[in-house]
């Protein structure tokens, strides 16, 4: 693979990953359905490059590692389901930029756990974040649909921050591939014995949404970025991985007709601005941790 090709792969990794929305909200079916649908058909997905495509020995796992890889599936679990209940109530829009608010949550959560001091570039992050949100919400009522599905979505942008400081901390010795394979078929585990009962009920124009949400937005996009990695420099990775609200929002805006007024267009200007600041700031210079943070999405 040529860096103009990797570079390539990495764009098209970062449209399936904004693409997740899309799909959600395509599929009528419950958000724990379209979740264990989603990390069933991710496990195959990822089953087939490990075998086919990846370079990577699997490690040996010690105990340590199955239990962090099973906190981190967990963690993704509740992260994908309060996304596609945002998706459910408010839209592809409101839901990818209430996520999005993520690094936020990474800088003071780092400051918290790790006792690492805040530095003056980080308050800004976090404060073009929080205003971005207030700009995404029209006007903040509990009773109106978009304030409940905004504060889902930074719900999930809150449980992808822990996921991503949970990933990091084994990012050094499970490769990437391994590590969401295993994260996927714990979400899959936890979902089952709330999708059971709905399988039957979904239909078949459905399953094909989940199944490409699986197999594209989740196997085939980290695929491509862990194969682009072995090329392309973590800080440009890290930063194309941060496009991905603008494609999510794009297509949604193509397909739903979800036209975004000026007001949420400038706070979601504000929040990608932080996004691409924060790739810039931290884990960019870490190809482990880029790979192990685009598992997660």
């Amino acid at each position: 693979m040529t860096p103009r090709t990797a570079l390539g792969a990495l764009h098209i990794g970062a449209l399936m990953f904004g693409l997740t929305g899309v799909f959600g909200k395509l599929a009528a079916a419950s958000p724990a359905v379209i979740v264990f649908g989603r990390a069933a058909f991710a496990v195959l997905a990822l089953a087939f490059f490990a075998r086919f495509a990846s370079q990577s020995p699997w490690q040996t796992l010690k105990a340590m590692d199955w239990r962090r890889l099973a906190l981190s599936g967990v963690l993704l679990a509740g992260h994908w389901v309060s996304f596609f209940v945002s998706v459910k109530i408010a839209g592809v829009a409101i839901a990818t930029l209430g996520f999005a608010s993520f690094p936020a949550f990474t800088v003071i959560l780092e400051g918290l756990v790790f006792r690492e001091r805040i530095r003056a570039n980080e308050i800004v992050l976090v404060v073009l974040v929080s205003i971005g949100l207030v700009l995404v919400t029209p006007a903040f009522d509990l009773g109106s649909g978009d304030t409940i599905g905004l504060l889902w979505s930074v719900l999930s942008g809150l449980l992808f921050s822990l996921l991503s400081l949970t990933n990091r901390a084994s990012s050094g010795r499970i490769p990437a591939v391994q590590a969401a394979l295993c994260q996927n078929v714990v979400v899959a585990l936890c979902l089952l014995p709330f999708a059971a009962p709905q399988l039957s009920e979904v239909r078949p124009l459905d399953w094909l949404w989940i199944a490409l949400l699986g197999v594209f937005c989740t196997g085939v996009a980290h695929s491509l970025f862990v194969a682009s990695l072995a090329v392309i420099k973590a800080r440009t990775a890290a930063v194309v991985f941060a496009m991905e609200p603008v494609y999510g929002i794009t297509v949604a805006w193509l397909l739903f007709n979800e036209n975004p007024t000026l007001r949420m267009l400038i706070g979601g200007a504000l929040i990608i601005i932080a996004i691409v600041v924060s790739a810039r700031m931290s884990g960019a210079g870490d190809k482990k941790t880029v790979a192990a943070e685009a598992a997660s999405h």
